[in-house]
């Protein structure tokens, strides 16, 4: 597995263009694979994640994790800096190996935050029910969303001094486009905090294969970094 990530000029018209569409940036992501490249495999499937970084740096990321190594260069010539730099990509293999049970981490994940609601159908004694995903669009249903969902992915969400989870939540958003004349809404978040590693290979599969759903609408990818 390879983690990669290009720096993207976002003043370019193309980049606007990109980072205004999932589904042009998804498609942009898929170019930068041959045809016959493998998209999922028993280790790991691509996913991607544009980031945002506050001033000073003020720089825009694009972050995919990949069975392949990525070329960019189709991306870079339109959307970045073509003459200083076509993106950087890592062997995943070292991080992915050192993890261990009790680490301590800081973790960046952007999810679709969502759950299934049991609607009622029927029309007669024996109703139907019936499942329909909805947004978690609150900030605490946003925030449950993944401290209940964390421990099924090999970690846990540290806690502060007070007991209250090192945690943020942030570009919280609504997010509508149109997908073959119907109407898509996804709702986004950005997670930010402090894990500790409670599976070491479930925390792998969650760093390789995403989590929650709209990993082709750029969510899904969790990383970690060491706590400085």
């Amino acid at each position: 597995m390879y983690i990669s990530r290009l720096a993207l000029n976002v003043r370019r018209p193309e980049a606007i263009r990109l980072l205004s569409s999932p589904y042009r940036m998804h498609a942009a992501v898929e170019n930068a694979f041959p045809p016959d490249a493998c998209r999922a495999s028993d280790e790991g499937r691509i996913l991607w994640r544009i980031d945002s970084s506050p001033s000073p740096t003020n720089k825009t990321w694009l972050y995919v994790v990949s069975h392949d190594r990525p070329d960019f260069s189709h991306i870079a010539e339109q959307c970045g800096w073509p003459t200083t730099s076509t993106g950087e990509t890592k062997d995943y293999s070292p991080v992915l190996g050192r993890l261990d049970a009790g680490q301590v981490w800081r973790f960046r994940l952007k999810a679709n935050p969502a759950r299934k609601v049991l609607v009622d159908q029927g029309r007669d004694l024996n109703p139907k029910v019936v499942g329909t995903v909805q947004g978690c669009v609150t900030m605490s249903q946003q925030m449950d969303w993944l401290l209940n969902r964390a421990e099924d992915h090999g970690f846990r969400v540290a806690s502060g001094s007070d007991g209250s989870p090192i945690l943020t939540v942030s570009q919280r958003h609504t997010e509508r486009y149109e997908r073959k004349k119907k109407r898509v809404t996804i709702t986004t978040a950005m997670y930010d905090g402090i894990l500790t590693v409670s599976d070491p290979d479930l925390l792998r599969h969650a760093l390789c294969f995403g989590m929650g759903r709209a990993k082709g609408f750029g969510c899904g990818l969790l990383t970690v970094s060491p706590v400085s």
